[in-house]
């Protein structure tokens, strides 16, 4: 097995860790592949060339990582590939005391309730749940308990 063959299987792991690193998050293909490669180059270069090449060889491949995984890691690479938008939704946090939504109040699912849904109430949109089975879209309803996130509500008759 000749040297350039080596430097070669080398490259083509330490690209695979990359790609596993950077665009693959868990243990993958590309890093099962990248492992098997760089540690076959290594036992390549001991049986082929020798102790004295293949500790070279090993010493090599070892700094080549170490160097590329510092120049990427120290690069923009992540910068430009991590995620900048910020999250800033928040859950509809019902206040009963305040008198927001009392229970008896009267409001219109807006989706179907097949347990959870959609309610207008006072011409707030609130998350709701049903009492019993499945409540229809446009149907009217009645607040029958006010939660922290969610209202229980009925099908009014």
């Amino acid at each position: 097995m000749s040297i350039p063959v080596i430097i070669l299987l080398i490259i083509l792991g330490i690209f695979l860790f990359l790609v596993e690193f950077l665009l693959i998050p868990g243990i993958t293909v590309a890093g099962i592949g990248g492992a098997i490669l760089l540690i076959g180059s290594i036992i390549l270069g001991y049986k082929y060339h020798g102790t004295t090449v293949g500790n070279y060889i090993l010493l090599g491949t070892l700094l080549l990582f170490v160097l590329t995984l510092v120049f990427v890691l120290k690069g923009k690479t992540w910068r430009r590939l991590s995620l900048k938008t910020v999250v800033d939704g928040k859950v509809n946090v019902i206040e009963e005391n305040a008198g927001e939504i009392i229970p008896g109040d009267d409001g219109v699912t807006i989706s179907r309730i097949n347990p959870m849904g959609k309610v207008k109430v006072k011409g707030k949109v609130y998350e709701a749940k049903s009492q019993g089975g499945y409540i229809d879209q446009h149907t009217k309803v009645e607040i029958i308990k006010v939660m922290s996130n969610h209202i229980i509500v009925k099908p009014k008759n």
